[in-house]
């Protein structure tokens, strides 16, 4: 697979685009946040936060917050009790499910030329 060849007007839009997508999806937690939701469908709180090893309450909340005000993900309150948040991608958020699904083949492929494993 080769890189697109633009023009100069071209790759800046492109660039810019990039950036763009890149400050929506920073940080260290983001993409797997979206993707323990995108493997699942729906996701509580916990599970998310026992699918990702390392990130506090505190950060998965802040994160979660951003990839709401993003519409990348819903936040549903279901009336149980105790009250139960649940998590959804939203139709914009689903576009990204190939993303991700690229992202984890890349990774497995890497994982094996690195380490063989």
């Amino acid at each position: 697979m080769e890189c697109k060849e633009f023009n100069q007007g071209e790759h800046k839009k492109e660039m810019m685009a990039i950036q763009d997508a890149m400050v929506v999806l920073r940080g260290k937690w983001k993409i797997q946040i979206i993707s323990s939701i995108c493997y699942y469908s729906k996701r509580r709180f916990s599970d998310i936060l026992n699918d990702i090893n390392g990130i506090s309450n505190k950060m998965l909340s802040k994160e979660l917050k951003e990839l709401e005000i993003n519409q990348l993900i819903k936040r549903t309150v279901l009336e149980t009790h105790p009250i139960t948040v649940q998590y959804q991608l939203t139709e914009h958020g689903k576009t990204l499910q190939t993303i991700i699904n690229n992202l984890t083949d890349w990774g497995k492929e890497h994982r094996i030329k690195i380490i063989g494993k």
